[in-house]
C-alpha cells in the first residue's frame, strides 16, 4: 500500500493530519505498520469501519496508539 492509497483510505472518515509509514532503512519498502494522525472522533470511527477489513487481499488491524512504557526516560 502507498502513502497516497492509505490516506485516501483514511480520509473517508475525516480528515488525515499526518501519515507516517515505517519503511526498512536499506530496501525503503514498506515495514507493514504506519501511524495516522486524525481528530479523535474521526479516528474512533475510522477504527471501528476499518478494523479487521480487507485491503488490497490483506487484513489490516487499525488501533489507538499506546505509548510504551519505559521509554524516554534514560540517564
Amino acid at each position: 500500500m502507498t502513502e497516497e492509497g492509505l490516506t485516501a483510505l483514511f480520509a473517508e472518515y475525516g480528515s488525515v493530519r499526518s501519515l507516517k509509514m515505517s519503511k526498512d532503512l536499506f530496501s525503503g519498502e514498506c515495514k507493514g505498520f504506519a501511524n495516522i494522525d486524525m481528530e479523535g472522533h474521526e479516528a474512533r470511527a475510522a477504527i471501528a469501519a476499518l478494523d479487521g477489513k480487507a485491503v488490497n487481499g490483506s487484513m489490516i488491524q487499525v488501533a489507538q496508539d499506546r505509548p510504551r512504557k519505559g521509554r524516554g526516560k534514560r540517564r
